[in-house]
């Protein structure tokens, strides 16, 4: 299992589920900060067409890329369904953000083999870390 420190390092793709596009919430705070320290971040979101200037897509299946990362914003009550789908597109790691925890989503993506972190920020680990992968 690869620290949070290691996962970012080695990310160059971020899914986002629940990117949002008000510019007060955290889901859009977090995601813009990566985009700024050089991270390309693809939105999930079913309920809008764009966030950051990328197409959003309602969910994980609907990329049709390979991502190193899935980010969630979403309640914890959403982390199983949205492992699963990070499972099912073979992305090698989650990322569930401050606050959310969930017991049954961590034990689905151990016995899957994938990088797992919990109740964690990651533009906090980005900065903490002096991570960046802008030029």
């Amino acid at each position: 299992m690869r620290s949070a420190q290691q996962i970012l390092a080695e990310a160059k793709v971020i899914a986002v589920v629940g990117a949002s596009r008000d510019a007060y919430k955290p889901s859009h705070t977090v995601p813009l900060q990566m985009i700024r320290h050089g991270w390309r971040i693809l939105p999930v979101n079913p309920f809008v067409d764009e966030i950051f200037g990328v197409r959003a897509v309602p969910t994980l299946a609907d990329l049709g890329e390979p991502v190193d990362l899935v980010n969630v914003f979403r309640p914890a009550r959403d982390a199983v369904d949205i492992v699963r789908q990070a499972i099912a597109v073979n992305a090698p790691a989650v990322w569930l953000q401050s606050g959310i925890v969930s017991a049954e989503a961590r034990r689905l993506a151990e016995e899957a083999g994938i990088d797992y972190i919990e109740d964690r920020c990651i533009a906090v680990e980005r900065a903490v870390g002096r991570l960046s992968r802008a030029a």
